[in-house]
């Protein structure tokens, strides 16, 4: 093999194909876009448009809001940190923060924070630094003898 016979596999490479080249050509005149107006014209799309009746978006009653300002949480179950405590990723006798259930693989991005929920059993007893969690976890938790401290973000 030599460095002047390298070629790309056959049909690796297409053709752009060049539009508004005369009418013989296929894509002459309006260049494959249909007529003229809003849907010739690049960027602009009627979007919901419904030929003129009112959308359906319009007909149907808005019920509800979105609050801007909810937390979103990570969910940590107590089975999950007792499963991580046996493999291994987790010591239970150091404490448990955000950066060490990261590191130990139960979430790549942390978002609002973490907040531990009771689903599972823990047998361990364990010392835990997180944004939230629920009273039958920490209800758990300390009647194992460990700790639960809350701390925003």
């Amino acid at each position: 093999m030599k460095l002047c016979e390298i070629r790309d596999n056959p049909g690796a490479h297409k053709r752009k194909q060049l539009v508004g080249r005369g009418i013989g050509s296929g894509k002459g005149k309006t260049s494959g876009r249909g007529g003229k107006g809003q849907t010739a014209r690049s960027g602009v799309r009627l979007k919901g448009f419904q030929g003129g009746q009112t959308p359906l978006s319009r007909r149907l009653p808005k019920r509800g809001f979105v609050n801007i300002h909810r937390l979103n949480f990570v969910e940590v179950n107590l089975g999950q940190i007792q499963a991580a405590i046996e493999e291994g990723r987790l010591v239970a006798g150091q404490n448990i923060d955000i950066e060490a259930m990261k590191s130990a693989g139960f979430f790549k991005n942390s978002r609002d924070g973490v907040r531990v929920l009771a689903k599972g059993s823990l047998t361990h007893k364990i010392h835990c630094t997180v944004s939230g969690i629920s009273q039958k976890a920490r209800s758990e938790i300390e009647g194992l003898g460990g700790q639960v401290t809350c701390v925003k973000g």
